[in-house]
């Protein structure tokens, strides 16, 4: 008995042993691959010595004899810490997921593949002018330069990622980062599913009833705000709304060529909810605030500007902080590990921001396939054959995928999977797209580069001339003079195209097909505006008529009213009221939907006891009632508001619509004031048309809100008021590959309690979906400040880390900042990153020993 014991003992004494090696085994080849930012380097490629100084934040200060040495720099750097996440970026951008993480993302790689982004960008390479080909150049050998020195000294592959998930990262090429500003398109365009909901419903619902669900946008245009003594007109909300064009033609033409059959989607998951799908929902499609103030509206006499872009949120960021000192000076600001350039920044003498201008740069094309003959299609001079070409897909530990790729004249064919475009495509039909983005010809990082060096505004606006996709309204400011344009090719529509660009169009009409583009000159543009405000929040900028327009789809109603309230609410600004309207967590919507919403159910009702539902509906009414629309994460309202509004618009249009309602995740503020205005008779939709009676909208509204009360019960629990908003509106970053493991999330995924919503300027874009639908995913990764009275006491933040590594302890050391909204400096004084640094690294040439 003893010996059995004793062996039992040494059994599990040499177990625990081998799971204490194994568990520094795996520490120690994890560790291997953290950057030592106190380590120097002799590297090819570089004509002179780089310093590269680390703050305390981790942000590289980059100091070099040559500019092409700086690009060098910033891609060694940016390879140096996010060396896996831009491997992903670049596998994503050409389809190529599946050779590492096997048949899960072959759909992924396949609709990739049928776009065809990187092959357009692998052309593109020949468009690109010979200055900006020479920084990309640069910037490839410092980013090839990190992945040799990986190898040679044996850095753990890079990233623990490399690890779990093997495959050969190879050199970097131009064409990569050319890509990578194509994949930002591609996740900034929710155009395509936009214009497939729309004409899904427009196939289900009256002209009347899509006007109520997908209206217009109301009211004039906003780009530049009058003077501060002039803003009383300009404060009030339109309550009026523009009248929606005719769609009644191209409806009448797809309802027809569908006839009695239905269409051939199956059960295919769409695009959107694919592993690594680099493809958003409309309601994560590009987003942001950028706004900036004239010596005349600034209390120091200099210009300010702001900028805080709107993504998916991640761990690591997007976003990647970088200073280089260039020839023309200083440069400061976000960058995209991948792309060399600043794409909100400052120099000594400009900054400038972006928001997404959401322009209407894709359009759908029915394509008639030959009965006789499954290779052609009608074209406007007859049956066409397609273009093709053959395609392998590798899938580890799977047989290839052989696909057909194919082409008409408007576009690549797109499988009816692809965000569901089957329910709108007629049998005998296939969809193709036309988009800005797959030009091959693509020149749009020109202008990021050609940014760095710009001295002034004027020198801004003709690099903007190279831009194409993803259109921006970039928003400049120099010492003196504020400018805000808008970048990116306008499709050149004929007037008579059939549907206007909003449904699909026959492929086969030569008038529906682009006719090229309009010229830039064109493009909206404010040109230091008269009263010395100028932003822009995704709303709509001009009101220019189709086929001129920029779209029918804005991306914001409600963020630019509180905006314009807090700009003209002081004269003069500064840039910390500027960092106030950032962080501004009021919702203009809450304040206007409750008010219409509970305008029958505010003190009504008879006394009841505790613990009825009566009772627990008159104490959400009173905490609503007295409730300013803040969202702050310490308050129940939001809760209560965010959960009310999202069980109502379901009871609205869950009859007219079916299972279509599921399409509509996020809340539509426009719908709601319709109905509960009873504008243009929109009152119809409170009505349960497949009940007897006839329902009114204070009934539904008082319904809602008790299933909402019931919700709150049965999945989070308590009373209205114990409830807290940050509990619920989480800010998910999580970790694209390991952050789906449960035991890896607990490393590698940043949960945090935030404030803000979908409608406030601190902008959190809730989920919609599953067990906590209202957990903040898209929001901005970045915020800046920048204040040209002193430009070193300009402001910048993420909202993580500098590091992609989970073991760094510069992964997600900024994110607590970023959430209490607090910023760290934007300084281009040397001495200042020197102050306290994390690291200083020197960079030399290789000496030829020839």
């Amino acid at each position: 008995m003893a010996r059995l014991i004793r062996w039992t003992f040494r059994t599990f004494a040499s177990l625990c042993v081998l799971a204490v090696c194994a568990v520094l085994m795996v520490w120690y080849l994890a560790t291997r691959s953290l950057p030592d930012y106190d380590m120097d380097y002799s590297l090819t490629g570089l004509t002179g010595p780089v310093e590269i100084i680390r703050t305390n934040a981790a942000v590289p200060h980059i100091f070099a004899e040559t500019d092409q040495d700086a690009w060098f720099a910033l891609g060694f750097v940016h390879a140096q810490d996010r060396i896996w996440q831009m491997v992903i970026a670049r596998r994503t951008s050409q389809g190529r997921l599946s050779e590492v993480f096997g048949a899960d993302t072959a759909d992924t790689d396949e609709i990739m593949r049928r776009l065809g982004l990187y092959t357009a960008a692998q052309r593109s390479v020949d468009a690109i002018d010979p200055s900006s080909m020479t920084v990309l150049n640069a910037y490839s050998a410092g980013v090839n330069a990190w992945i040799e020195t990986i190898n040679t000294q044996a850095l753990g592959r890079g990233a623990p990622e490399f690890f779990l998930f093997p495959g050969t990262v190879e050199p970097w090429q131009p064409a990569d980062s050319i890509a990578l500003v194509k994949l930002m398109a591609l996740r900034m365009s929710g155009q395509l599913e936009q214009d497939i909901l729309r004409t899904r419903a427009a196939l289900r619902l009256s002209p009347e009833q899509l006007a109520d669900l997908l209206p217009d946008v109301p009211g004039e245009a906003i780009g530049a705000l009058p003077g501060y003594a002039d803003q009383q007109s300009a404060l009030q909300r339109p309550t009026t709304v523009a009248s929606v064009f005719d769609e009644i033609q191209g409806v009448a033409t797809l309802r027809g060529a569908f006839g009695s059959a239905g269409s051939e989607l199956g059960t295919h998951i769409s695009s959107p909810d694919l592993p690594l799908s680099p493809f958003p929902r409309r309601a994560f499609a590009g987003a942001s605030n950028v706004f900036a103030a004239a010596p005349s509206r600034s209390a120091s006499g200099a210009t300010l500007l702001a900028n805080d872009p709107h993504f998916d949120l991640s761990a690591p960021s997007v976003w990647y902080l970088a200073r280089m000192e260039l020839s023309d000076g200083g440069l400061i600001g976000a960058t995209l590990p991948g792309i060399p350039g600043v794409l909100s920044g400052r120099t000594d003498h400009l900054a400038w921001g972006f928001t997404a201008s959401t322009l209407d740069d894709l359009d759908i094309f029915l394509e008639e396939t030959n009965p006789d003959n499954s290779n052609e299609y009608r074209s406007a001079a007859g049956f066409t054959a397609f273009s093709e070409r053959q395609d392998r897909i590798l899938i580890k530990g799977s047989s290839p995928r052989n696909i057909t790729l194919r082409w008409s004249e408007n576009g690549p064919i797109i499988p009816n999977w692809h965000y569901n475009v089957g329910d709108i495509t007629p049998p005998g039909f296939q969809a193709a797209i036309s988009w800005t983005a797959l030009s091959p010809s693509d020149t749009t990082i020109e202008t990021f580069i050609k940014l760095a060096s710009a001295s002034n505004i004027d020198d801004a606006l003709d690099a903007g001339e190279s831009y194409i996709a993803p259109s921006i309204n970039l928003t400049f400011a120099e010492p003196t003079r504020i400018a805000m344009k808008t970048l990116g090719a306008f499709p050149k529509r004929s007037f008579r195209q059939i549907g206007q660009g909003r449904i699909p169009a026959m492929g086969a009409v030569a008038e529906n097909q682009w006719q090229g583009r309009l010229p830039y000159d064109a493009n909206p543009e404010f040109i230091e505006p008269t009263g010395g405000i100028l932003g822009n929040t995704n709303n709509k900028i001009t009101d220019a008529p189709f086929p001129r327009h920029m779209t029918f789809n804005w991306g914001d109603s409600q963020r630019v009213q509180r905006w314009k309230f807090l700009m003209q609410n002081r004269r003069v600004h500064t840039r910390d009221s500027f960092i106030d309207v950032q962080l501004d967590e009021v919702s203009t919507a809450a304040r206007t939907l409750l008010s219409l919403v509970g305008a029958e159910l505010w003190y009504n009702g008879t006394p009841a006891p505790a613990g009825t539902a009566e009772r627990r509906r008159q104490k959400a009414l009173e905490l609503l009632s007295v409730w300013n629309g803040e969202m702050n994460e310490h308050l129940p309202e939001p809760l209560l508001y965010a959960t009310w509004m999202r069980h109502l618009q379901d009871r609205l249009i869950r009859d007219e619509l079916g299972d279509l309602a599921d399409e509509f995740k996020s809340l539509e503020p426009l719908f709601l004031e319709r109905v509960f205005r009873d504008i243009d008779g929109a009152a119809r939709w409170c009505d349960v048309v497949q009940s007897s009676t006839v329902e009114t909208c204070p009934e539904m509204a008082q319904a809602a809100l008790d299933e909402s009360l019931i919700w709150i019960e049965e999945n989070i629990g308590g009373t209205p008021e114990s409830q807290r908003w940050g509990d619920q509106h989480e800010a998910w970053q999580d970790h694209d590959v390991l952050g789906k493991n449960t035991m890896l999330g607990w490393v590698v995924n940043i949960r945090q309690s935030t404030s803000g919503g979908d409608e406030a300027l601190m902008r959190g874009r809730m989920i919609g979906t599953g067990e906590n639908p209202y957990a903040n995913i898209h929001a901005a990764g970045y915020r800046g400040v920048y204040d040209f009275a002193d430009p070193d006491s300009s402001v910048f933040i993420l909202s993580t880390g500098q590091s992609g590594h989970p073991l760094s302890r510069f992964y997600d050391n900024l994110g607590e900042l970023w959430r209490r909204g607090e910023y760290i400096p934007m300084s281009l004084d040397p001495e200042l990153a020197r102050a306290a640094n994390a690291g200083t690294s020197t960079l030399t040439p290789i000496v030829s020993s020839e």
